[in-house]
């Protein structure tokens, strides 16, 4: 008996020789089984053989005459079989892998000013990109139709769409646009897989389409947003690079919808934003600028998260030059010092929580973030 294995774009086709007559198995979807094209009997055979792509298949085949009884089984290694599919498509593409950093970011101050008739609310923030991110690795598919993404994290959906290893270190439900970059990031890999035919532009527009946060990655890490934080206007970094901060987060998000629906607009600051973004400009981060009116009803939604805004602001007098909140919660910025008060550490209440340093962070014209060295990209406290 004699076999052979052959990918054609992304469906396998198994083929087995017997005794001059030919037995093809298609390849296994949605969990079916595969079907004879021959109803010739066969016996149980086991072998190992090298598919196109030089992998390794174990391969073990059986039937049962005339009874429909059939089996077959293909083990190969996933890691291995992602590098060898890359480099398949090393032959015929230029670029065919590429490792991107998909940094977060937080709002150095937050105004909510207004309601508009589509439901949604006009705000105007000074966003800023950090340093703490994930790492994402891209790689091309020979195929046309199925993908795979894999993670380090529990709770990512997988599925056979996506040839993407997410390393995540941001946290979600953190008010740090984690999942905005990583959209933001993907479609910048994808550009370059294509040759760059799309300007910044192109990508800042395209993207407000799927979702508000993700065009303020295009920027160069710095930007003046109004409307729903689609509208982004690229300002110099008005922050010098060098001020170290902490982020905690407690293990409870805050729900952005429910935060809005608790949201008040009676009980937002009425400080202009632009007298805002001057204040940082000439005199860098203080308490009084960094004004965020989502905190006070993230922390109706999340009380626990109010106490300890407070106790770090405490427990920071005079190491922290700002202690606020970013976005809809739940992460606390404490900005001055990379690291968190002492009860952070001593305290069982919060041996859960995400504690990280970070930095504000920039980038070139035409090129994408890049991750600078940090002690700590982010822990729980254990």
């Amino acid at each position: 008996m004699a076999a052979s294995s052959q990918f054609l774009c992304s469906q396998p086709q198994l083929y087995i020789s017997c005794n001059g007559s030919k037995t093809q198995f298609n390849s296994f979807k949605n969990s079916s089984f595969p079907q004879f094209s021959t109803r010739r009997a066969i016996r149980p055979p086991r072998f190992v053989k090298k598919s196109s792509f030089g992998e390794t298949l174990l391969v073990k085949a059986s039937s049962e005459s005339f009874t429909g009884r059939r089996q077959v089984e293909v083990e190969y290694d996933l890691e291995g079989r992602l590098n060898r599919l890359a480099d398949e498509v090393d032959k015929n593409a230029g670029l065919s892998r590429l490792t991107l950093f998909s940094p977060c970011k937080i709002n150095v101050f937050l105004r909510i000013t207004g309601k508009r008739d589509d439901g949604f609310h006009d705000l105007a923030s000074l966003f800023h990109v950090i340093s703490l991110g994930d790492k994402i690795k891209f790689s091309l598919s020979p195929s046309k139709s199925n993908d795979r993404l894999s993670t380090n994290v529990p709770g990512v959906p997988l599925d056979d769409r996506n040839l993407i290893h997410l390393d995540k270190k941001v946290p979600t439900g953190a008010g740090l646009g984690g999942g905005s970059s990583n959209a933001a990031t993907a479609l910048w890999a994808a550009n370059q897989f294509s040759g760059g035919i799309a300007s910044e532009r192109d990508l800042q527009e395209w993207s407000s389409e799927i979702g508000s946060d993700i065009p303020f990655f295009f920027s160069s890490g710095a930007a003046y947003c109004t409307g729903r934080g689609e509208v982004v206007q690229d300002i110099p970094s008005p922050i010098s690079h060098d001020i170290p901060m902490v982020l905690i987060k407690p293990p409870e998000a805050c729900s952005t919808a429910e935060v809005y629906k608790t949201l008040t607009l009676d009980e937002t600051s009425k400080i202009d934003p632009l007298t805002l973004l001057e204040k940082i400009s000439k005199n860098g981060i203080s308490q009084d600028a960094c004004v965020n009116d989502l905190e006070l009803p993230a922390f109706k939604v999340l009380p626990s998260l109010k106490r300890l805004k407070q106790r770090i602001a405490a427990a920071g007098r005079g190491q922290y030059d700002a202690v606020f909140m970013s976005g809809s919660g739940s992460t606390i910025v404490g900005v001055g010092s990379p690291d968190p008060p002492q009860f952070i550490y001593n305290d069982d209440e919060y041996k859960d929580v995400f504690v990280s340093e970070a930095q504000f962070i920039t980038r070139p014209a035409n090129q994408w973030y890049t991750e600078p060295v940090s002690r700590n990209t982010g822990n729980t406290n254990a």
